[in-house]
């Protein structure tokens, strides 16, 4: 029987197993997708997810729980800054695990593991830039 059993061990050691997760989540915060084995995709889902919870808290506490798993301050910037508030509305199933196909080395399956948020333009970014600088001088005008 499998009672408490919940994560999968993966053929790692607990610590080995901590740090793989952190940098593979750490990897799919800063760049949005990566590429790895069902069983990890899996896996590295339930570490993200947990984590977007906590940006969408945006607390203190909150970012001090996320920085125990995610241990570069870029991508926790980007966490908390991008990711948490554009994903405010939604209630759960922040990633997605696809699977993509044969690695060609060893022949195990791979999986294609994608955050879902929306990818702004540098363009884009300057617009709402100059949107919320219009904003706030309208408002300090009134």
């Amino acid at each position: 029987m499998r009672h408490g059993r919940k994560i999968k061990k993966l053929g790692r050691t607990p610590a080995h197993r901590k740090a793989m997760l952190s940098n593979m989540a750490t990897s799919l915060i800063m760049h949005s997708t990566i590429k790895t084995t069902p069983v990890k995709a899996r896996e590295v889902c339930r570490v993200v997810d947990r984590l977007v919870t906590l940006a969408k808290r945006g607390d203190l506490h909150a970012r001090r729980q996320a920085a125990l798993t995610i241990r570069d301050k870029a991508a926790l910037q980007r966490l908390f800054g991008d990711i948490g508030p554009q994903l405010t509305s939604r209630n759960g199933g922040y990633t997605r695990a696809l699977h993509w196909g044969i690695r060609r080395g060893d022949g195990a399956p791979l999986s294609i593991v994608q955050l879902l948020v929306e990818k702004s333009t540098p363009e884009e970014e300057t617009k709402d830039k100059k949107k919320q600088s219009k904003a706030k001088t309208e408002t300090a005008a009134e």
